[in-house]
């Protein structure tokens, strides 16, 4: 699975011969062994990530195919995920917790996709580099 394309994971989970559960799964593993270093994550959305590919893997075994079946994807601290941190990249909003999910995000979980995180960004989206994060420089 280390190697897998976006394509790869949709047509297994689709086809059953592995499940978003275990793709998640091995996602989390991954950001624990790497993330550490490289500091690209603010957040890991575990709980609510293992409940999306339950949710995922019943809709397969239920006959639906999903174009996003079982995709890890992270977003940018600028993008909301209700009930989770949206801060921009900024202290400013370290502790504002969304209320709702912006309509990519409902749009990708529609499809099937994993958000299994938020990452770093530059305070506001002003830069490219992380290197005006209020949190941390990403590598």
């Amino acid at each position: 699975m280390t190697n897998w394309t976006v394509k790869d994971i949709r047509d297994a989970v689709n086809a059953r011969e592995t499940s978003a559960q275990e793709i998640t799964a091995e996602s989390l593993r991954r950001i624990d062994a790497t993330d550490s270093e490289i500091g690209a994550f603010l957040e890991v959305f575990r709980d609510s990530a293992m409940l999306s590919a339950v949710e995922v893997d019943a809709r397969i075994k239920a006959g639906e195919s999903l174009p996003l079946a079982g995709v890890p994807i992270a977003v940018k601290d600028n993008i909301l995920v209700a009930g989770h941190i949206a801060s921009a990249g900024s202290k400013m909003l370290e502790h504002y917790t969304a209320s709702y999910s912006a309509t990519v995000i409902k749009r990708l979980q529609s499809a099937g996709a994993i958000i299994i995180g938020r990452t770093n960004m530059d305070e506001f989206a002003f830069g490219s580099s992380t290197e005006t994060s209020a949190f941390q420089v990403t590598k």
